[in-house]
């Protein structure tokens, strides 16, 4: 299939979005373990009663979790293409690759050291997390025979990501806030409040505009660094603002809801199916694509074992996990191009 002839996914999915994105949420506040009709729900976004508990139910905690969903996956997921495309390593992505570990890490040492942070200040420690996580993990694998290769880096990401969690761990039950950490650890989409949504959207949106001005040149940089500067690109600098930007986007993610896997994986490979390889679309698409991933997994955990929630890392994973052995095992450990 030629990029010409998807045209018309790129088109569809564009136009699309809007429904999507309110389906998603309305399908998100509808389901849960009390049983809110739509009637209700009409109400509550029109003639919002503060008494009215069904209605404070919907505004405080399933549309902020709805919201957060989708835009923690959104960011996920275009943190993971742009990881692949500026790598050129088709298993990279912000779970695998220690960015989502090392921000959770440094979010455990400011809750243990610095407890009383600001939310904003706690955004910022993430990203200085993300930006940790990925410098560790590429350091090592610079020093290493082929450590750059996807295989090779994959694991050097999984090693250090368990080292950092692993760590964390271990200062938060010596400091005895495990149980505050753990939430960073096992996604509080449900513990997300719409003051700090609102707080996360500018930093997410500085992340989103350096990926999207990044994006026409990361098609040409996932050729090749030789290629990229035969065509007058300059590649370190490109990476450095693809990096920026991915370290934004995971950071926010991160601090948001915590560590969620296997979206930064799984969705730019099934996006660039459907539209092609030019980045251009790819970003926004993968956005839209893996918002709506996200805010569905998160309905199905809360179906799969209902009237209790399963962990929305558990649905990620059973689907990710599969994919991520597939592409071993079919692509070995060639670079994509």
């Amino acid at each position: 299939m030629n990029q010409k002839r998807r045209t018309t996914p790129i088109i569809i999915i564009i136009l699309l979005s809007p429904v999507l994105f309110m389906g998603t949420i309305l399908l998100s506040i509808f389901i849960g373990t009390k049983e809110i009709d739509l009637a209700t729900i009409w109400e509550a976004f029109f003639h919002y009663d503060a008494g009215n508990v069904d209605h404070a139910i919907i505004m405080t905690a399933r549309l902020p979790r709805a919201l957060g969903a989708i835009l923690v996956g959104a960011f996920l997921a275009i943190s993971g293409a742009l990881m692949q495309g500026m790598t050129r390593n088709y298993l990279a992505s912000p779970s695998i690759m220690g960015v989502s570990d090392g921000s959770a890490f440094v979010i455990t040492l400011c809750m243990v050291f610095a407890p009383g942070l600001s939310s904003s200040s706690l955004i910022l420690f993430s990203m200085l997390g993300s930006a940790l996580g990925a410098g560790i993990v590429f350091g090592f694998g610079s020093l290493l025979r082929n450590g750059l290769s996807p295989v090779r880096l994959a694991i050097i990401g999984t090693v250090i990501g368990t080292f950092l969690s692993s760590l964390s761990a271990a200062i938060a039950s010596y400091f005895e806030v495990s149980q505050t950490i753990s939430f960073w650890y096992n996604a509080r989409l449900h513990q997300l409040s719409m003051d700090l949504f609102l707080l996360a959207i500018p930093f997410g949106v500085i992340g989103l505009v350096l990926a999207l001005s990044v994006a026409k040149s990361i098609t040409i940089l996932s050729l090749g660094d030789e290629m990229s500067t035969n065509l007058g690109q300059r590649p370190a600098i490109l990476k450095a603002i693809t990096l920026l930007s991915v370290i934004f986007l995971t950071g926010t993610a991160i601090a948001l809801v915590g560590k969620i896997g296997f979206v930064g994986l799984l969705i730019p490979h099934m996006t660039r199916y459907i539209v092609g390889i030019d980045y251009k679309w790819v970003i926004p698409s993968t956005g839209i694509i893996g918002g709506v991933f996200l805010g569905l997994s998160d309905v199905l955990s809360r179906l799969m074992n209902y009237p209790f929630e399963t962990p929305i890392g558990v649905v990620t994973s059973l689907l990710g996990v599969p994919f991520f052995l597939y592409l071993i095992r079919t692509r070995g450990g060639k670079s994509h191009v």
